[in-house]
């Protein structure tokens, strides 16, 4: 199996204001370095301030690291050449209600990401449209809906087809699952599972929900004011963390 995503000594800084014309840099992310093989979950977990989500931020290209690389399919991304590899890293966020244009049909969205991003005509656009849908266990007819008229899965799944209609490669999935309910966190779980055995995607998961992560993840990565504490095999970490954080983290979510 290839390695999709390849992150090496990757670090970021911030300058904070310390008074009258003094600074000091805050260092969100310390030499951080990890790896996602194709058709595989990588769990990254740490509490607030831990760095999760400047890691996420870089890894989609909104901010620039100060070291290090992030080499996708063998490529390294840059950042002013981002926009090449949208199609391939496609991005969830927590509450989808909010990332969703709530004047907007879910159609008019969908078909806004191909005409951006591809040279579909009308025709093959609607079909893409359909198709995806279709595969997350909606309705054609879903493509007149405005927001406010899915239940929140329903709007979960809106959000997957939004990310999924590039067929990209990889999934970040920054708390995507923390707001739902557990029957319906279960269904979008089921899902992402069944397209990842079909379609060879990668997820990033991005959370503090460790049994969803013993389930799911093949690999985890535990981080700590920046720094990576415990890194490896998912079951190994969980019964082996080498640092007092990482047991204490994963006892505390799991008793």
């Amino acid at each position: 199996m290839s390695m999709l995503l390849d992150v090496r000594h990757l670090s970021k800084s911030y300058r904070k204001s310390a008074g009258w014309f003094r600074y000091r840099h805050v260092h969100a992310l310390d030499n951080i370095s990890f790896s996602l093989q194709q058709g595989k979950t990588l769990a990254i977990v740490g509490e607030t301030g831990s760095g999760k989500s400047t890691l996420a931020k870089l890894l989609v290209g909104i901010e620039k690291p100060d070291h290090g690389h992030i080499l996708l399919d063998g490529t390294e991304v840059q950042l002013r050449h981002y926009r090449q590899y949208n199609h391939m890293v496609r991005f969830i966020f927590q509450d989808a209600s909010k990332s969703l244009n709530p004047q907007q049909k879910i159609g008019q969205m969908l078909d806004d990401v191909l005409r951006f991003n591809t040279r579909m005509d009308s025709q093959q656009r609607m079909h893409k449209i359909h198709q995806t849908l279709k595969q997350l266990g909606l309705l054609n007819e879903h493509s007149d809906y405005y927001p406010h008229m899915f239940s929140g899965g329903q709007l979960q799944r809106v959000a997957l087809a939004r990310a999924l209609i590039l067929d990209p490669k990889l999934l970040i999935l920054d708390e995507a699952l923390t707001a739902l309910d557990p029957s319906l966190r279960a269904q979008i779980v089921n899902l992402l599972l069944e397209l990842q055995q079909k379609t060879g995607l990668a997820y990033l998961l991005i959370t503090n929900h460790l049994r969803l992560v013993k389930h799911i993840a093949d690999d985890l990565l535990v981080l700590h004011q920046g720094k990576a504490l415990d890194y490896g095999n998912t079951a190994h970490v969980f019964k082996h963390a080498e640092h007092d954080y990482s047991r204490k983290l994963i006892n505390s979510a799991i008793a």
